[in-house]
């Protein structure tokens, strides 16, 4: 019998969620489907429980619901313990829900493994302080930064995200404009700033030679953020289509005990939207 997944979120039509979960199921030979399930805030809680009474046995979080889940969760397990953000979910077999936060883990890998980042003595710059934001910290604070920063547009969401966080290494907050005039080794963009055809407001001082440039965000073409940081001088630029493929791997890995690779499927998921089609299986 097939075992249901999916991604609940809102939007949820541009996911690549059941693309990844598709290659991977393939790659495994595992008998699961993966479907997109677009739930506003307001129905959350009775649409999460219908999906569970549906048969679904465990689903993907994205925006706006991930710490929503957290509250809505029966436990919380693993890095979902310290961000209090869920994106993995695990319907136990009497409908309770264990929620679990991947986010970081894939953050880390892709970093690490996939991009050759060094992160431990490092100074770190997060952009911005919402749920991305909060899934995110709790690991890179496990890579032992040299400092790491949560700035955003205003200081009380940063500043309760450097108190919560603190306990577990050196994080501090402050507004974009009191950003010092010194370029960081790592700046992650966690905003939604450019998208919406807006200048990002950051100070081009964080941004130096050697400062390797993260948008959480991604898309065939270079994203906003990226090209703001090209024009003041970033060379090491890069989407987040691994961390999107590595978070992935790890909630995979958490329902059905098996870690797909994922150097294929970054790869396939990179191509054209129309050579993606193709490489979709049926």
């Amino acid at each position: 019998m097939t075992d249901r997944y999916g991604v609940i979120g809102h939007p949820i039509a541009h996911s690549k969620s059941p693309i990844i979960h598709q290659l991977f199921a393939k790659q495994t030979k595992q008998d699961i489907s993966y479907e997109a399930f677009d739930i506003r805030p307001d129905d959350l809680d009775k649409e999460v429980r219908r999906l569970v009474k549906d048969g679904l046995r465990g689903f993907n979080v994205t925006v706006p619901h991930k710490e929503a889940i957290a509250e809505l969760a029966d436990v919380l397990v693993g890095q979902a313990l310290r961000c209090k953000a869920v994106n993995t979910v695990t319907v136990a077999e009497d409908g309770t829900l264990a929620g679990d936060n991947t986010d970081g883990l894939g953050l880390l890998r892709d970093l690490r493994r996939n991009l050759r980042v060094s992160l431990a003595g490092e100074l770190i710059l997060i952009l911005g302080a919402g749920g991305a934001t909060r899934g995110i910290v709790p690991a890179l604070l496990e890579a032992e930064p040299a400092e790491l920063k949560i700035a955003n547009r205003t200081s009380e969401r940063a500043e309760l995200l450097a108190d919560e966080f603190g306990e577990y290494g050196p994080v501090q907050a402050c507004t974009f404009d009191a950003l010092e005039q010194q370029p960081f080794d790592l700046v992650i963009n966690a905003t939604s700033a450019g998208l919406r055809g807006e200048t990002p407001p950051f100070p081009s001082s964080i941004i130096g030679p050697d400062t390797v440039c993260y948008d959480l965000s991604y898309a065939m073409s270079e994203t906003p953020f990226l090209s703001w940081a090209r024009e003041h001088g970033g060379e090491n630029l890069y989407q987040g289509w691994g961390m999107l493929v590595e978070q992935a791997a790890e909630s995979f890995m958490i329902w059905r005990g098996e870690r797909p690779d994922t150097e294929d499927v970054l790869r396939r998921l990179r191509r054209p939207p129309d050579k993606l089609a193709l490489a979709v299986p049926g």
